[in-house]
């Protein structure tokens, strides 16, 4: 919205007094299953900011996790899928189909990586997306084991509950899960034993070892992987393990599926992170970032996988529904017409040059690390490379109450993640900055 005044303002303790109220309204009707990161409540967001029931206005360093990418409220997202509104809200494409999602799917099959003929089909979220995925290259391959990797975050699906590595919260006392997932071990570059130097090399021959001799490459229908992982820390995976990895598939009829869900549309600095090695994946998964914050998710990728599904096997109700393709249209519209992807590298030069800074300064900081808009530090024990969740923990606090949106995330707990609005303000960006630099001094 840009009425809002893009400044940090406090007015009241954060969570202010309405905030409280509503918080204790939330508790007597919501199930205590579903958590929240900081109570206050929101009425207005826009730019970089976020403003609350008490008139609070706080600085956004999550962007609703890497969803509003455009910023809150954007104008060709508002404009579009307003217009839309006013037409029709729903008809379901599977009933009587309409023209925004054909042209969603276009847009798609353009922007992903890959000159090949490309076929998308729309879901609504990334779970979905993940889950269809799998449908898609079980049914082409006519296999079924999937491979998945250590760190890994794919959904909270009973499916993507299987693939996706951490317990706590997400698989906590939900099972029994989906048979057949392997889980293989990650190009972890800050935490690899022998050292980040031999990382790719030594990671991608201990997954392939243990595919080969453990499942059997003849068995596997797909390989999901995040090109950077989102929950499980913001681990880049060493350079050189994801090409070996889409070569390993290739040679022996595996799909190959980017989970893109947090790292694609300009997140990293380009459309898509498995862009940056180069790397063409046979399915992307997509959400989050596509529609300005509308519910929508996408499975792209070459025509022969994509079409390897019989008529009626893909679908849902609201998948692909109007409005939202309207918002991932208007989202799109502005992704090119402000070059987000240069706003994004933009962040990532400033972000870095001075987290980097506060490295040097706090020995707990123990990796600064990410691409774009996509950045984390992980936090140790000074001296040694033990996991401290308490200053994590803290230190997102501090700036809760300094009135910064931050996200934690990583196996371990013990990262701090940063997913600005790809259209904020480098006055905010630093002023930001400015508060976790000082939530660690006060540590």
């Amino acid at each position: 919205m840009t009425d809002l005044a893009q400044e940090r303002r406090l007015v009241t303790p954060i969570p202010g007094p309405k905030s409280q109220e509503l918080l204790a309204r939330k508790t007597a009707a919501v199930p205590s299953g579903v958590g929240v990161t900081l109570p206050v409540f929101v009425t207005r967001a826009g730019g970089g900011v976020l403003e609350d029931v008490d008139g609070n206005s706080l600085i956004d360093f999550g962007s609703g996790i890497a969803v509003t990418s455009v910023g809150n409220s954007a104008e060709a997202v508002v404009r579009r899928a307003s217009a839309q509104l006013a037409d029709f809200t729903h008809t379901c494409f599977m009933v009587t189909p309409y023209e925004g999602y054909v042209e969603v799917a276009e847009a798609l099959n353009e922007l992903t990586p890959g000159d090949h003929e490309k076929r998308t089909a729309l879901f609504n979220s990334g779970a979905e997306a993940v889950e269809n995925a799998v449908k898609i290259a079980r049914a082409y391959t006519k296999r079924q084991a999937v491979v998945v990797f250590d760190h890994g975050y794919h959904g909270r699906t009973n499916l993507t509950m299987a693939l996706t590595a951490k317990n706590m919260p997400y698989k906590h006392s939900f099972g029994p899960f989906a048979p057949e997932v392997y889980r293989m071990p990650l190009a972890y570059p800050y935490r690899w034993l022998t050292g980040p130097e031999n990382c790719a090399q030594e990671a991608a021959a201990q997954a392939i070892d243990m595919i080969t001799k453990q499942v059997g490459a003849e068995n596997v229908a797909a390989i999901v992987i995040e090109p950077i992982q989102g929950e499980g820390g913001f681990i880049e995976p060493a350079k050189g393990f994801l090409p070996k990895l889409a070569e390993f598939a290739r040679e022996n009829g595996i799909v190959f599926v980017a989970d893109e869900i947090q790292t694609g549309f300009c997140r990293t600095g380009q459309w898509f992170a498995c862009e940056d090695e180069g790397i063409v994946p046979d399915l992307i998964t997509t959400a989050k970032g596509i529609a300005g914050g509308l519910p929508l998710a996408a499975v792209t990728g070459r025509a022969e996988i994509m079409d390897a599904a019989h008529s009626g096997g893909l679908g849902g109700t609201y998948g692909g529904n109007p409005v939202a393709c309207a918002g991932a249209l208007g989202a799109i519209e502005t992704m090119k017409e402000q070059d987000l992807n240069a706003k994004a590298r933009r962040i990532g030069e400033i972000m870095l040059a001075r987290l980097r800074g506060m490295q040097e300064k706090f020995e707990i900081i123990g990796e600064v690390r990410g691409r774009g808009a996509m950045i984390a530090i992980e936090l140790v024990e000074a001296g040694s490379k033990t996991p401290n969740a308490a200053a994590t923990a803290a230190v997102a606090k501090a700036c809760h109450a300094e009135g910064l949106v931050v996200l934690t995330c990583g196996t371990y707990g013990n990262v701090l993640r940063f997913l600005p609005p790809l259209v904020i303000g480098e006055d905010l960006l630093n002023e930001g900055l400015d508060i976790i630099e000082g939530a660690l001094a006060r540590l």
